[in-house]
């Protein structure tokens, strides 16, 4: 019984495909208007720049802004 053992190629690494700027952009706009929704909802809801009436929110984030360092009491 034979048995044939090809011998090792040398290969390039295959690199990663470049991508435009402007197929970042739109993503990276969207990412970071949800992260200031998201602060604002965590860091500042509550009080006189309230958007939701109630303390629903503040429930819904109560630890978040503690973690954060946002005073809340």
């Amino acid at each position: 019984m034979a048995q044939h053992v090809a011998p090792p190629t040398a290969t390039t690494p295959d690199l990663p495909a470049s991508l435009p700027i402007g197929a970042i952009v739109p993503w990276a706009v969207f990412f970071g208007v949800l992260m200031l929704a998201l602060l604002y909802f965590v860091g500042a809801e509550q009080g006189a720049t309230s958007v939701v009436s109630g303390e629903g929110v503040h429930e819904w984030v109560h630890d978040a802004r503690h973690l954060l360092g946002f005073p809340c009491h």
